[in-house]
């Protein structure tokens, strides 16, 4: 594999043509990926739900922004006017350079600090960033790709909290939201624990602002903050073309009983008044969903941590993608909970009826089926409409 040492925009850019991953090789070739950031050891710390996929130079590959339009019939060009925050732990020196790689390779609007699109912050919303950390940051450079390829006009707030504690990365929310952010993106969770509730109530109590949460990689089983009743939680699936009028076929993505799409029953927040599923007396996980899939993962560009041009799934991958379509449908009504809006729309979503993560009561907490489903909740995006309220 070639390895490029680069650090500037300008000689990543020259790099690109040698790397360019071409999607149509992308999902004939067996695949195995690893975890981008380590499970959590201790209490109230969040892991990244980032999964890279190992495989030769030459075999990288991934579905890029026109794929993802396609998929979920949303606009191209889209995301003027909104500000998109990415919320992740530790700094990514080359997060600027190598979302410039992404957005030139795809024909997308550039998207730098000088020209005010792009700013990037500490979680004081200051210039005193954290140390660096390379498993972090391919889950940053994923986040950026993904908002970019479905928002490619909205201006991006990258938050850097200092550590994956769950309080830093809580502050880190309410700072994105101070700056101006009405969309954040979270790909990262940990389990449920006895402070769930202080934080939820601290961290993401933000009417008016949609806040779209990884569901998990860990299969069956809730994780915070995926389990806020304010947040909008998303799973995972498996997309591929098909011979559909659609043109894709999607089911519920899981590997193993152990690495999947994260659903199920919280055991500590409350249920929503929008979740009318009778299975689960408090908040069920997910409400919408999108691929996750490492098999049938996205192309990120990442040289920290990296060497170019890779594949990436997880939850990680679908978070930022409902995130940037909440973004193409408009800025939330001022007090409103963006999470309510795809349970009064949910015609406008493809329903993902096939697929389970485990065995579980009641089933459809990890099986899907017609209607609402823990694994994907009330389907994918099928354009803006479910988005809206």
């Amino acid at each position: 594999m070639r390895t490029f040492a680069l650090t500037t925009a300008a000689a990543l850019l020259t790099t690109l043509t040698a790397a360019a991953p071409t999607h149509a090789d992308t999902h004939h070739h067996a695949a195995h990926w690893v975890r981008s950031c380590a499970r959590p050891t201790t209490a109230d710390t969040a892991a990244c739900n980032a999964l890279r996929v190992v495989r030769p130079a030459s075999d990288q590959g991934g579905y890029g922004p026109a794929d993802l339009l396609d998929a979920y019939g949303l606009p191209a060009d889209g995301g003027a006017g909104a500000t998109i925050a990415v919320v992740d732990a530790y700094d990514d020196p080359n997060a600027e350079a190598d979302l410039g790689v992404y957005r030139s390779h795809y024909g997308l609007p550039s998207c730098t600090t000088d020209s005010g699109c792009f700013r990037k912050t500490d979680q004081r919303g200051g210039s005193r960033l954290p140390r660096t950390d390379s498993a972090w940051a391919g889950e940053t450079a994923l986040d950026l790709a993904m908002v970019s390829a479905i928002a490619p006009r909205a201006h991006l707030i990258l938050v850097e909290a200092d550590s994956a504690g769950m309080s830093d990365l809580g502050t880190a929310v309410n700072t994105a939201v101070g700056l101006g952010a009405k969309f954040v993106s979270i790909s990262w969770g940990g389990p449920e624990s006895v402070n769930s509730a202080t934080y939820d109530s601290r961290y993401f109590d933000h009417p008016g602002v949609a806040i779209a949460v990884a569901s998990g990689d860990g299969g069956y089983g809730v994780v915070f903050p995926a389990s806020s009743p304010r947040v909008t939680a998303v799973g995972g699936t498996s997309l591929r073309t098909d011979a559909s009028l659609r043109g894709w076929t999607e089911n519920v993505w899981s590997t193993t009983s152990s690495e999947g799409t994260g659903s199920g029953c919280s055991a500590r927040l409350a249920k929503p008044t929008w979740q009318k599923d009778t299975g689960c007396t408090r908040r069920t996980v997910a409400d919408v969903a999108a691929v996750a899939d490492p098999e049938t993962g996205v192309a990120v560009y990442q040289s920290f941590g990296g060497s170019g041009w890779y594949t990436y799934g997880g939850t990680s991958a679908a978070a930022p993608i409902i995130t940037a379509t909440y973004a193409l449908a408009g800025a939330p009504p001022a007090g409103s909970n963006p999470a309510s809006f795809p349970y009064a729309h949910p015609a406008a979503l493809n329903d993902v009826v096939t697929g389970s993560t485990s065995t579980c009561r009641p089933a459809y907490l990890c099986t899907a089926g017609p209607g609402y489903d823990g694994p994907t909740g009330l389907g994918t995006p099928n354009g803006v409409g479910a988005f809206q309220r």
